[in-house]
């Protein structure tokens, strides 16, 4: 751990301070004037103003994003830094009533920008912190984040397992290895709000399980009632089980075999052998062709069509695209779940989309709910980046 004598200085441009001083994040490297020395990758690193003035301290990475902050403040992160920022995370998530709560084993512990901890993701599944590293600093120290939290949550947790191989930055060099730094598992079943959910994070998407959509699977459930239900891109059918406590039929697709796969196991589970089930292995537009007024509940929960602001247009437009599908076709009275994770699409981007495919139709629709992300993924009120997960609930007549 570097400490002040040892850190790389970068002073910004004229003018380029004034996201620092609104406690933004992140520096840009277009922001950057002169770097006193060749940080390595994961180097913290000091930020100053043009007029010298101390700003902030972060980790380094040559990338668009140049300088994730970790502190406005001068001091040096070191390892009793960390510590006190995940036991800030923790008792937050206390606080809100996540952690000991028996109706839900299942939770975000580390909200990357959110928690101030940029780079670093962890969730909890039921006595398993998975861990994500985004940056090469957090990276770096991933064996001493396992330490503390294996501390700091005592007997709540078994094991610690890093899913960094497909997180971190490519132009790093580095090979990540997914592993257990603490402890070893296999898959476990966890609750969320009563229902139980079988997470492999070895082989799932993202860390195992979709957690940020807890609340919206929530508000699902009171739509239910005796419809006829179509999850779309149902990947674990995390809504596909809420819908079923009181739908008349339920069908999931996925184009992903592993994922009917433990959808299906994730139905039985909370259901047993219910014929009011059944999962497609299917694309989801060739699905939408044919299906007009077939159901009168449709979700729309895609992976994020967009990553980086250079795809925002074309990742707009398959919004746009999908959520028409679902109009035309969705029958008079229906219900539609529509979302997006693509954290460069803003929520009046995704709401023009949503517009745009609902204009394109004549039909007349309302809007019923707009939804985010719960609480466990907190939104820093600097960083509007890090409210990422957008959705409408919308009636159509």
């Amino acid at each position: 751990m570097q400490n002040k004598a040892e850190r790389i200085k970068i002073v910004l441009k004229s003018g380029k301070e004034q996201s620092l001083h609104r406690f933004h994040p992140w520096v840009f490297s277009g922001a950057i004037k002169k770097m006193y020395g060749t940080p390595a990758e994961g180097d913290l690193v000091d930020v100053y103003d043009n007029k010298d003035t101390f700003l902030a301290v972060g980790h380094y990475q040559p990338s668009s994003i140049a300088v994730r902050i970790l502190s406005f403040v001068q001091e040096t992160p070191d390892i009793d830094f960390f510590r006190n920022k995940i036991k800030r995370a923790i008792d937050f998530r206390r606080a809100i009533g996540i952690i000991d709560n028996p109706a839900i084993n299942v939770f975000r512990l580390v909200h990357g920008e959110g928690d101030g901890l940029p780079g670093l993701i962890v969730d909890f599944y039921n006595g398993i912190a998975v861990m994500q590293m985004h940056s090469i600093g957090f990276y770096r120290i991933r064996k001493e984040i396992a330490s503390i939290l294996s501390e700091l949550l005592d007997n709540r947790i078994i094991a610690v397992y890093d899913k960094s191989e497909g997180t971190i930055p490519h132009m790093s060099g580095i090979t990540a290895t997914n592993e257990f730094l603490f402890g070893n598992s296999g898959p476990v079943i966890v609750t969320e709000n009563g229902y139980k959910f079988k997470i492999d994070w070895t082989t799932g998407q993202k860390t195992g399980f979709f957690i940020d959509q807890r609340e919206n699977r929530k508000l699902l459930e009171k739509y239910t009632d005796g419809r006829t239900v179509l999850n779309m891109f149902g990947y674990t059918g995390g809504f596909s089980v809420y819908a079923m406590k009181n739908a008349a039929v339920v069908h999931t697709v996925d184009s992903s075999f592993p994922a009917v796969e433990l959808t299906n196991e994730n139905i039985n589970l909370n259901y047993g052998d219910d014929k009011r089930h059944e999962s497609f292995q299917l694309d989801a537009f060739e699905y939408m062709n044919h299906i007009k007024d077939k159901y009168d509940l449709i979700i729309l929960d895609p992976p994020a069509f967009a990553k980086h602001n250079n795809v925002l247009a074309n990742a707009l437009q398959g919004y746009k695209r999908l959520n028409l599908k679902a109009i035309e076709q969705i029958s008079p009275g229906g219900i539609i779940f529509t979302f997006s994770c693509s954290q460069v699409v803003t929520r009046e981007n995704f709401r023009k989309s949503v517009f745009a495919a609902a204009a394109n139709t004549g039909r007349s629709v309302r809007i019923l709910h707009q939804m985010s992300q719960p609480p466990d993924h907190p939104v820093n009120i600097y960083h509007p980046e890090s409210e990422y997960l957008k959705g409408l609930v919308i009636y159509v007549e």
